[in-house]
């Protein structure tokens, strides 16, 4: 059985949350809106951009919040800059390659936005596949995106790890059956631990991150 690591892409792979909040503010100051650093986390971060014009701008049509969206998602471009991977990253990427694990990102970022960022990380040959939440039936909360990652990579969630920093992401990867690592990148990691990761870490670097994989998965029946 094939043993996957899934990964999420803003404040996973990545720290770029900063950057889409001013990029949402930029856009939402048109509407007499502005949003601060918790309401994002909370009420923003991970979840699907039609969801986040439902709940902030209520006043207008379907189509409508999603053209506003998008502006957002395009101002969000030009501000990314020069990147840096999350600490230990790449060292784990490696490490995951060398014992034949599979690895894919599964995000609900524009397209765009994803090979934007996996681009300027250096990083898009590393991943099998990129699974744009948006462009399936469901996205993250929903398990779709997750279930979506395991299917193209022939993995199954009892052997598999996603890894996750928003709430939104990680219901959608515990409701695909597999083992969750919460990155405190923006939630603490008790709020990571209550929302149901089974291992919060800051980076890639701790010490526990490669144990828990080899203990939970490739120990696995």
């Amino acid at each position: 059985m094939t043993t996957a690591l899934l990964f999420d892409l803003d404040g996973t792979l990545v720290d770029t949350d900063h950057l889409h909040l001013e990029a949402i503010n930029h856009i939402f100051a048109e509407h007499g809106l502005q949003i601060d650093r918790p309401t994002y986390t909370a009420r923003i971060m991970g979840q699907p951009n039609h969801g986040v014009a439902e709940a902030f701008l209520p006043h207008l049509s379907p189509e409508e919040g999603a053209a506003v969206l998008a502006q957002k998602e395009a101002v969000y471009r030009t501000l990314v800059g020069p990147l840096t991977p999350i600490a230990g990253l790449i060292d784990l990427l490696d490490w995951a390659e060398a014992r034949g694990l599979r690895t894919c990102v599964v995000t609900n970022a524009p397209r765009p936005n994803a090979e934007l960022v996996l681009g300027g990380l250096g990083l898009a040959a590393r991943f099998e596949t990129l699974v744009i939440g948006e462009e399936l039936a469901e996205m993250k909360p929903h398990p779709l995106p997750y279930l979506t990652g395991l299917e193209r990579l022939g993995a199954v969630a009892a052997r598999s790890v996603a890894f996750e920093d928003s709430s939104a992401g990680m219901r959608a990867a515990l409701g695909a059956g597999l083992s969750l690592v919460g990155m405190a990148t923006s939630l603490p990691p008790d709020a990571l631990l209550q929302e149901g990761a089974h291992l919060a870490v800051k980076d890639y670097h701790d010490p526990r991150l490669r144990a828990f994989i080899e203990e939970r998965l490739l120990g696995a029946g």
